[in-house]
């Protein structure tokens, strides 16, 4: 089990959402996807070092600063005596190493991971340094997806390709590690410094009265839902069936997350619903989730 678990980041979150309620621009909709399959490769990868059995703590999804600069970690592996980052990447085809880039077999370029990898160990070092610890960094970059290839690629740059997978958690399981509390003391300082709010966002501007309002299929994403009269779930026209209670939460949680500003009253969620679901049941499934402050129409839910 990992020392810091992954979680979503709350920009691929509010992606999510303002890709079905608006229309995002071709760019904006391939930054969502590439968002979307990165952290895919990164949950991924979590699959395989969870499995891990050697003594070691695992840090997922690390943003940390030093001296004014600020960097990411998709893993880092603690060890008795080495510190593992990992980039992971879930890059999909055929693609020709060059010393400053990536490049499909059809001439898009990518940067090349190395250049990230380096960065982040040298301001890892840097940290590690200003918090007075020591040790060896041996950073690597996983390719992820089984159907990623690399040609002309020299044999000495620190690349983990699909097929290597095994091999590294068998290496990683054997190596001879004992952690102490030092070990626990570094882990918990990482992850105080972790800075949760992305300072590389780049969600578009998005307007409340501008977003479209309506109930969403949690599988197809469409709007074609209905509530069946006097039933308590909702009805996709993909077939998929949901328990209004669980509808209603997932829309409270989009507005909190879109608009943290806004207070979470029954009117505004009948609203984001677009009037799907009516007053008496969101007010119904409010009171039963949230705590109330006030009474009337000037009422507003928040957490327990």
């Amino acid at each position: 089990m990992a020392y810091k678990p992954r979680f979503e980041p709350p920009d691929l979150l509010k992606l999510r959402i303002l890709d079905v309620r608006m229309k995002l621009s071709a760019e904006e909709h391939r930054y969502y996807l590439n968002k979307e399959k990165g952290f895919a490769g990164e949950v991924q990868f979590d699959l395989l070092t969870e499995q891990l059995q050697s003594e070691c703590l695992i840090l997922n999804d690390l943003q940390l600063e030093v001296d004014n600069t600020t960097f990411q970690l998709d893993t880092t592996i603690i060890y008795q005596e080495t510190i593992y980052p990992f980039e992971v990447k879930n890059f999909e085809g055929d693609f020709i190493y060059k010393p400053d880039r990536l490049e499909t077999t059809s001439g898009k370029r990518y940067k090349n991971p190395l250049d990230q990898l380096k960065r982040s160990k040298f301001l890892l070092t840097q940290l590690l340094q200003k918090l007075r610890v020591h040790f060896a960094i041996e950073g690597l970059v996983v390719f992820i997806n089984p159907e990623f290839t690399l040609y002309e690629v020299p044999q000495d740059k620190p690349f983990i390709f699909p097929t290597q997978l095994p091999t590294l958690m068998k290496k990683l399981n054997a190596l001879p590690s004992k952690l102490t509390n030092r070990h626990r003391i570094l882990a918990d300082k990482l992850v105080s410094l972790h800075q949760p709010k992305s300072l590389f966002s780049k969600v578009p501007a998005y307007d409340y009265g501008k977003l479209r309002k309506g109930v969403t299929c949690a599988v197809c994403k469409s709007f074609k839902v209905t509530v069946p009269a006097g039933e308590r779930k909702l009805v996709c026209e993909c077939g998929y069936v949901e328990r209004l209670e669980d509808e209603v939460l997932r829309n409270v949680k989009e507005i909190k997350l879109l608009f943290p500003e806004k207070r979470v009253t029954t009117n505004i969620v009948h609203e984001w619903c677009g009037g799907v679901v009516s007053k008496k049941q969101i007010n119904r499934i409010l009171t039963k989730k949230f705590s109330r402050i006030g009474q009337g129409k000037f009422s507003y839910y928040v957490d327990d």
